[in-house]
């Protein structure tokens, strides 16, 4: 029996590496003819990353599946050079990953019947300058992305966009033009483009990141097709390679990383929270594991909650010092930044905690909406439990993000959709106001909304995508068949 590995490069982000994990254990089930190697380059961007990848552990993979911590390259300083962080690291990390992969294929040549073959590697969108290693090792290259198929539809069209009509991206930051992008069906304002194609010094990676997409023997998009279908559709017009609408691929369910014994008195304490609440009368607000506000702002959202009166869960973090890649860390005091009285006024109806254990809250009943930054992760989630989603984004593509939930597939209210902030700098477009926010909150919980029933109906079809015979079960089947087909290719010429 053939046997093949692939070899996963993700980039160290937490919603990128989860999206490597699950689809490369995705892979290993379905066929066991198939290993999979995820590699974790070093530093990870933050410490709720390195948590989840320690995690990782044989024992919580499945068989003929590892994740593997190349070495930790700090003198590299990538974080010290802004935006290009990703293209610095990635060309570090180089000589380890050939270190591994070299004795991959050493194994196999010398037991060739009982070792698995290298069989191609699995890019992340944004390491793509690794595809010369596949050249290298004789072995195809496929692209994975964390973000949606609207969002690979973007990357291609900008990169048109900027090479043949020699548009000058980063001034269409806070214009009022509206670009109309084949991936999407309405017209999108080019205010709400990622922050990388706003900054000259990010966009030669994300520009060169679109051009190497169209060399990859395929594309593996975290989505599935009755989600996006008009974006998928728009990608197989034969100019780029075949694309693999493989999703919803989230994170399951009691991952150690969240439910673990590190963790494991505030999970009980907030599952004990929502039991004592009724079906859907809670509204979640989460913003992922980089999502944190100025003083004055979070003091905006607790007016809102306390004027709106809805039951609230609400994952509040510290930001980073101004200037520093940090990641969020927890307050020791939520009065020192609450308004006065607010915890004791809201203790009925309302919980305010640090840590939060996403997957679970949005999956438990009490759970009636999400307030999320439009990490397409988080977006995936909130649609399989069937939970509407009010938007805030923060950075990164998720303005697009929650463009494409509210305006194209109308699955989403809007609180901002054009909010954002500067990681590094710490900077703010604005002060969202409480009116404003009570008015979102007020949308999304609303009982019997066509919006809910809309999500519900898409929960059920993105259940129906995993199941057999589904699109993204289909879809896994053909990338499958092509991995193996490519091997059985090799083979025959070596014999030849």
């Amino acid at each position: 029996m053939k046997k093949a590995e692939v070899v996963f490069i993700p980039l160290p982000a937490m919603g990128h590496i989860i999206a490597a994990v699950e689809i490369a254990k995705l892979i290993v089930e379905r066929d066991d003819r198939i290993s999979t190697s995820v590699l974790i380059m070093r530093p990870t961007l933050d410490s709720t990353t390195t948590k989840y990848t320690e995690s990782l552990t044989p024992s919580t993979l499945p068989y003929r599946m590892r994740v593997v911590d190349l070495p930790c390259l700090e003198h590299t300083a990538v974080y010290n050079t802004g935006a290009t962080w990703m293209a610095s690291l990635a060309e570090a990390q180089k000589p380890q990953v050939k270190e591994f992969v070299s004795k991959i294929k050493a194994q196999s040549e010398l037991s060739p019947h009982d070792s698995p073959r290298l069989a191609g590697f699995v890019l992340d969108t944004f390491v793509l300058g690794m595809n010369d290693l596949a050249a290298e090792f004789g072995v195809p290259w496929y692209v994975f992305s964390a973000s949606g198929a609207a969002f690979i539809g973007l990357m291609l069209y900008l990169q048109a966009l900027h090479d043949e009509q020699k548009a000058d991206l980063p001034e269409y930051k806070d214009s009022d033009a509206e670009l109309e992008i084949p991936s999407l069906v309405n017209r999108l304002p080019a205010k709400l483009l990622p922050s990388m194609v706003f900054k000259r010094e990010s966009l030669p990676d994300f520009l060169g990141a679109a051009r190497r997409l169209k060399h990859a023997r395929g594309i593996l998009i975290n989505t599935f097709k009755e989600l996006e279908s008009h974006a998928i559709n728009s990608l197989c017009n034969g100019e780029i390679p075949p694309v693999y609408p493989l999703g919803p691929i989230v994170r399951c369910k009691g991952n150690s990383y969240d439910v673990g014994s590190n963790n494991i008195n505030a999970f009980k304490d907030i599952m004990q929270w929502l039991d004592d609440q009724p079906p859907c009368s809670v509204v979640f607000l989460c913003f992922g594991s980089w999502g944190t506000f100025s003083v004055d702002q979070v003091r905006e959202i607790a007016y809102a909650l306390e004027q709106c009166g809805h039951r609230f869960l609400w994952s509040l973090r510290k930001p980073p010092s101004k200037g520093k890649i940090e990641s969020p860390s927890d307050y020791v005091n939520f009065q020192d930044i609450l308004p006065e009285g607010f915890l004791d006024r809201s203790v009925k109806i309302g919980k305010v905690i640090k840590w939060a254990p996403q997957v679970e809250i949005l999956g438990h009943k009490a759970i009636g909406g999400f307030v999320s930054h439009c990490g397409w992760n988080s977006t995936l989630e909130s649609i399989l439990s069937g939970v509407p989603v009010a938007t805030w984004p923060l950075y990164g593509e998720q303005q697009f993000n929650a463009f494409e939930m509210v305006i194209e597939l109308g699955l989403a209210v809007e609180i901002k959709i054009d909010y954002g902030i500067d990681i590094l700098e710490g900077d703010i477009r604005e002060i969202v106001s409480s009116d404003d926010i009570k008015g979102g909150l007020k949308l999304l919980m609303e009982n019997g909304s066509e919006i809910r029933k809309k999500v519900k109906e898409m929960s059920q079809l993105s259940r129906k995508a995993l199941m057999e015979d589904g699109s993204s079960y289909s879809a896994l089947t053909s990338l499958i068949e092509d991995v193996m087909d490519n091997i059985a290719c090799h083979n025959c010429s070596l014999l030849s």
